[in-house]
């Protein structure tokens, strides 16, 4: 394998990881509880922003912990106070959409308009040579936290008792509820944690690409998209949407620059066309 190609290969797996943690929530919420949460993106723009709050305080790994907890409990105050009062997809496009710039606004008045960015930690500075390519450790870094988001994400829903009733709770709500599973603080769960994964994300990709208001609807697109291919409630759908979202990206910007740009609807539009409900969608009953 050429330096080239092992580039790519290990872009599309960073870039994959920053996808899985964006998507892996907004799969969750609009697959198994049936929730369009538009306001994802802006969850993911808040975690950016508190992590730099954050270190500038008090370091780069407080930030780490500091922004998927806060970002996680202010989605479950969302959840709780509003979103979970919403009925129907309509209302809950308008109700989370609009989430979204009053984020924006929240952000441009505590931190103003400009881009902000996150100093790596000396830890994770530099480079290490992975089969003779000089790449950066800290996009290593957020590859191995991927894989294990990844892993964890799949073990908790598939290898866990929570996951056995979650999974129940999708298949017949009524039938776990009948059996003594409290599905809706087991949703609430599920949200939070979803929000926590999407401020997690915005903090690791704060030294990677700057902090902007720009960033809750720029993140919520290929995060829609990554939901749409793989299939929406499968965290391996999502494993492998975001996979296949990335290496069009990474892959496309390197060999046909002038078409990368379409590169992923088209793929998005094809999916749509031959398997709407997506690679490896979760179907559920109400």
């Amino acid at each position: 394998m050429t330096g080239f190609w092992t580039l790519q290969v290990l872009n599309t797996l960073q870039q994959a990881a920053l996808l899985l943690l964006i998507s892996s929530g907004l799969s969750v919420s609009m697959g198994l509880m049936g929730f369009a949460n538009l306001a994802h993106g802006a969850l993911y723009m808040l975690g950016a922003y508190i992590g730099i709050a954050v270190a500038a305080k008090a370091g780069f790994w407080a930030a780490l912990l500091a922004a998927p907890l806060a970002v996680g409990l202010l989605g479950a105050a969302l959840y709780l106070g509003l979103l979970a009062r919403l009925r129907g997809p309509m209302q809950q496009v308008l109700a989370s959409f609009g989430l979204v710039f009053i984020a924006v606004e929240v952000v441009r008045i505590l931190w103003g308009d400009v881009a902000l960015t996150l100093d790596r930690p000396a830890l994770l500075s530099g480079s290490a040579a992975v089969l003779g390519v000089d790449y950066p450790i800290y996009r290593l870094f957020v590859i191995l936290l991927g894989l294990v988001v990844g892993a964890g994400l799949w073990m908790g829903v598939h290898r866990s008792t929570l996951g056995a009733m979650l999974r129940a709770s999708v298949e017949n709500r009524g039938m776990a509820r009948a059996i003594g599973i409290r599905t809706e603080a087991l949703f609430l769960a599920t949200f939070a944690l979803g929000a926590a994964l999407a401020g997690l994300g915005g903090a690791v990709a704060a030294p990677l690409y700057s902090a902007n208001p720009g960033m809750a609807i720029s993140a919520l697109i290929p995060a829609l998209i990554v939901t749409v291919i793989g299939g929406m409630g499968s965290i391996t759908g999502a494993i492998l949407g975001a996979l296949i979202v990335a290496g069009i990206e990474v892959f496309g910007a390197a060999l046909w620059p002038d078409a990368s740009a379409v590169l992923i609807y088209a793929a998005l539009a094809a999916t749509l066309i031959w398997r709407p409900q997506g690679l490896l969608a979760v179907k559920a009953r109400r």
